[in-house]
């Protein structure tokens, strides 16, 4: 018996290493299967629920009704990830959940209208990571270097921090999007089938892969003018493609067990790094000119930083967050891809006025060819007692977005708070953010906003 206490115990212990922001909680479950916890299984459980209220796109209608404003409930995301360090060297992954269900979408695939499995009901399960994993040299083996190599549908997709972000501890409400470059395109739900070599260089962290895009066959649309010309996704039997990420950890070294980066650490960690990343796809795209088709490279390009540092004495702690990113993306003349998180209206028919670009309800020009400036900042306030019962993180992010596919640029910021009930393990986040809305391509953008209440957990 007390042998197997001070396992359990042992167990509980090392779980307090995967905490995010909680002085209580610890890290979930975590079984040991051994003595000294270096051979274990744990398991993540998280769900994101949303209540919102967006401003239409003109020409929208939510269940077949003319719509300019619309109340929605969601589950953004619903999940489990296990994995288990099977020996010191070789670990397994599994992570499977749903993601986007609505009152109206979301739902089984292939069923529309009311009864049976209608109108959002009974959503597909599927697999978002599967990997293994093999330590071919351990940290301390080879003095400041190692080095573990891996297969399967994984998250090693290199490009930028964002595009690895773990969806349990964003410092905003949720991921800008756009930093997912390829979403559910080439890749699933940002994953691809491929090898990864991940390790680290003293302070210098790297990712490597090499993987096979899902294939694409989006018809162009034929043009005489080559000028308006644009590229959509059609990659045939796709190339190879090839991502990385480097980045130099100047202060507290980050984990790299899996490849989900920390959005913000409230305070238990002092961060800064800077990172550089690329994606590249030979022959990804393809437009169509008099009837011949082009096809086109894509070649993504970004530059990062990220901080978190506390501030302040131990009973009054502070922390900053902060990230900043510069993309520069190339998939082919005037691409531009229409994207909206969890977007329940359709066209209505009967509409007269000039109809947004990128379509009904929340969809805007997320992702193009062109460049994107992204930034956001959030500070941890102090606590207020010994054991404040909530905790409050006010933020702000802006994007600049210069799609080649529009004459003018756009922007847009996003302004709310974390209210920490126990770290990012129990949280409400409260959201306001705005999106460009253009009726013409030659013509600056007007503006719509959205208001976001989510209220998440996770083990």
């Amino acid at each position: 018996m007390k042998k197997l206490l001070s396992f359990i115990g042992l167990a509980l212990i090392s779980s307090s290493l995967y905490s995010q922001g909680s002085p209580d909680y610890g890290g979930g479950l975590k079984l040991n299967l051994n003595p000294e916890g270096d051979k274990y299984i744990r398991f993540i459980l998280w769900d994101q629920f949303w209540l919102r209220n967006t401003q239409m796109n003109p020409g929208s209608m939510v269940a077949n009704e003319a719509a300019d404003n619309s109340w929605s409930l969601g589950n953004r995301r619903l999940r489990a990830l296990v994995y288990a360090q099977i020996s010191k060297r070789y670990m397994i992954l599994a992570h499977f959940g749903i993601n986007n269900q609505t009152f109206i979408n979301g739902g089984a695939t292939g069923t529309t209208g009311t009864g049976g499995y209608g109108n959002g009901k009974k959503p597909q399960l599927f697999f978002h990571d599967a990997w293994n994993e093999y330590a071919v040299i351990l940290p301390g083996e080879a003095g400041k270097f190692s080095l573990s190599l891996g297969a399967g549908l994984h998250y090693y997709m290199g490009l930028s921090r964002m595009t690895m972000a773990s969806t349990l501890n964003f410092l905003t409400i949720d991921s800008p999007i756009f930093s997912w470059p390829l979403i559910d395109n080439s890749d699933q739900f940002a994953r691809q089938l491929g090898m990864f070599a991940k390790g680290k260089y003293g302070k210098l962290e790297y990712r490597f892969s090499l993987n096979k895009p899902f294939a694409t066959d989006l018809v162009p649309v034929n043009v005489t003018d080559p000028s308006r010309a644009a590229a959509v996704d059609n990659n045939g039997n796709p190339s190879f493609s090839k991502a990385g990420y480097v980045e130099y950890q100047f202060l507290d070294e980050e984990s790299n067990t899996l490849p989900f980066k920390v959005g913000s650490y409230l305070g238990t960690k002092k961060v800064f790094n800077v990172g550089a990343g690329f994606y590249h796809q030979a022959d990804g795209t393809r437009t169509s000119v008099n009837s011949n088709i082009e096809k086109h490279d894509i070649t993504l390009l970004a530059v990062d930083a990220f901080a978190d540092i506390p501030l302040g004495n131990a009973k009054h702690k502070m922390a900053v967050s902060a990230y900043a990113g510069y993309y520069n993306y190339n998939f082919g003349p005037n691409y531009i891809r229409n994207l909206g998180t969890m977007n329940i209206a359709a066209n209505d028919p009967n509409f007269a006025g000039d109809r947004a670009i990128a379509g009904p309800g929340n969809l805007q020009p997320m992702i193009g060819t062109g460049n994107v400036v992204y930034a956001q900042a959030g500070l941890l306030l102090p606590n207020q007692s010994e054991k404040p019962k909530i905790r409050i993180q006010p933020f702000a992010a802006y994007t600049h977005k210069n799609f080649e596919a529009f004459d003018k640029s756009s922007s847009q910021f996003d302004v709310g708070a974390n209210w920490f009930i126990d770290g990012h393990h129990a949280k409400i986040t409260t959201q306001y953010s705005t999106r460009p809305v253009y009726t013409n391509p030659t013509e600056s953008p007007s503006s719509k906003g959205e208001f976001i209440v989510q209220f998440q957990i996770y083990l």
